[in-house]
């Protein structure tokens, strides 16, 4: 274990002249609709755009390229499930040294494709990243190789922290930054290189409310393990904040907010609809709490990274579902209806006159709760968002329909 640094202004602007002729300056991009909900205008940081599509590729090659040659010789292990683990490879191979990478049994085959074509060696070790990491460091101790840590080292803060010198270089009058958490590398990164350029900017960081480990661990003073999570954010899914990150956060960032899975889900629709841009659900945890209640009244103007868009395209699909639901533009519902000809008939043409396009229908005469003259229909429908969804309610309640909607 390194000693714990201090990472300052100087190590991020070294990191920032070693990153330029290889890193991508991504994009800004301004948003229209969040602009409208947050009272003042709103731009995205489109590190989706970045190399391997994330901003990890920043910290990884910085880590890398500074390692001793007899190191670097030996080589570079890792474990990761997707964003890490594409960005380790990048890098080594960029740099000509050798990487292993120690992914998960279940991890996606996309990111698993990706990061073989990036040039690692890729072993399917355990069901957790836990277990991967276990092995990668088993691995590392047999061979000598350097693990490459995701957020825990000074070297990896300073590349992550490039981001906000960007930001700074592109909107120079920034009032806010949105920052997606999860070990905690970029937000450290963004916080140290504001406090010393842009003092007066306000830092924020956003986790998934179902692995949520920041707000007891700075409540405690302290990294604290969260108990479980259950997230489709996997990005910044991290039980245990990082230690080198959790000195500079603890210091630098005052307020961590925190998102639900609906909100994620329609961020990441938002950004496909509106900004024409993949996200994956843990780079667009800035935009969900920009379109919820939890941030208000915020310096402007705004900006949010995108902190990565690599999604499995099984995942989108479900994903893209559950956001079209969140907003409204789905609705479920449960309808008991006569048993006789003619009774669906009835209900569809009700959902017809009420603007709704039927998505599936599933008629069933058999549960305890229904009488010998009733039927149950599962039915799905698409409105045109949730004040359209309380209209098609209305309209079969009216009719006589018993309907129970599902949330």
């Amino acid at each position: 274990m390194w000693p714990m640094e201090t990472v300052g202004l100087e190590r991020i602007e070294e990191a920032a002249r070693l990153l330029a002729p290889v890193i991508r300056r991504t994009p800004i991009v301004g948003s229209r609709v969040l602009s409208e909900r947050a009272g003042t205008q709103v731009l995205l940081k489109c590190e989706n755009l970045q190399r391997t599509g994330s901003f990890k590729p920043r910290g990884a090659y910085n880590r890398i390229a500074n390692l001793p040659a007899a190191d670097r010789a030996r080589g570079v292990v890792a474990a990761s499930a997707g964003n890490h683990a594409q960005g380790v490879a990048w890098a080594a191979s960029e740099l000509g040294i050798a990487s292993t990478v120690f992914m998960p049994v279940g991890a996606s085959l996309p990111k698993l494709v990706a990061t073989r074509a990036y040039g690692a060696d890729v072993h399917l070790v355990g069901d957790t990243i836990d277990e991967s990491l276990v092995a990668a460091q088993d691995f590392a101790d047999r061979t000598g190789a350097t693990l490459i840590h995701p957020f825990d080292h000074p070297d990896i803060v300073a590349g992550q922290a490039t981001v906000a010198l960007e930001i700074l270089e592109q909107v120079p009058e920034v009032g806010t930054v949105v920052v997606p958490t999860g070990g905690g590398g970029l937000l450290a990164g963004v916080a140290v290189a504001l406090h010393a350029l842009a003092p007066n900017v306000r830092v924020i960081g956003v986790q998934a409310a179902e692995a949520a480990a920041w707000p007891d661990s700075l409540a405690a003073g302290r990294p604290v393990r969260v108990p479980r999570m259950s997230t489709m954010a996997d990005g910044i899914a991290v039980g245990l904040p990082g230690a080198v990150p959790f000195a500079h956060v603890a210091e630098l960032v005052s307020e961590i907010v925190t998102v639900d899975e609906d909100a994620l889900s329609r961020a990441l629709l938002l950004c496909l609809e509106r900004a024409k841009l993949v996200v994956e659900p843990a780079g667009a945890a800035g935009v969900a709490a920009l379109l919820t209640s939890a941030l208000e009244d915020l310096p402007g103007p705004v900006v949010t990274i995108l902190s990565g868009g690599n999604i499995d395209p099984l995942l989108l699909t479900r994903v893209i579902g559950h956001g079209l639901s969140a907003a409204g533009r789905y609705l479920a519902m449960h309808v008991t209806i006569d048993d006789r000809p003619g009774a669906l008939s009835a209900l569809l043409a009700v959902v017809g006159r009420a603007g709704a396009s039927v998505v599936d229908v599933v008629h069933s005469r058999t549960g305890p709760w229904l009488a010998v003259d009733e039927v149950e229909v599962s039915l799905t429908v698409e409105t045109r968002g949730s004040a359209h969804r309380d209209d098609v309610l209305d309209a079969l309640r009216d009719s006589g329909f018993r309907v129970h909607a599902e949330l």
